[in-house]
């Protein structure tokens, strides 16, 4: 039986899920980049993603958050695990810096 994918899915309004897409093949494994600019773009990638790509996992950028994270996870009836990237609290000066709060 074949490997699984996972998936990664970046999100933000200067993101082109036609465009900013990427995908790394190894012997193993594919991991599939998808930047996407909103909730609801994200919800019919995810859906796309375990459809038609064979992707078993995703992770999501912190931009989705715990909520968000939680629907996608309805959104499959809980049939893949999907978690989001966090970060220490004692760096949200500098997380919030960055990313312009």
């Amino acid at each position: 039986m074949a490997q699984k994918h996972l998936a990664f899915l970046v999100m933000g309004p200067h993101y082109n899920p036609e465009e900013h897409k990427a995908t790394f093949v190894t012997s193993k494994r594919n991991t599939i980049l998808c930047g996407v600019r909103d909730f609801d773009e994200a919800c019919e990638m995810v859906k796309d993603l375990v459809q038609n790509k064979d992707v078993g996992a995703i992770e999501l950028c912190g931009a989705f958050g715990p909520e968000k994270c939680k629907k996608l996870i309805e959104l499959t009836d809980n049939q893949i695990p999907i978690g989001y990237v966090t970060h220490f609290s004692e760096q949200d000066d500098l997380f919030d810096a960055f990313f312009g709060k």
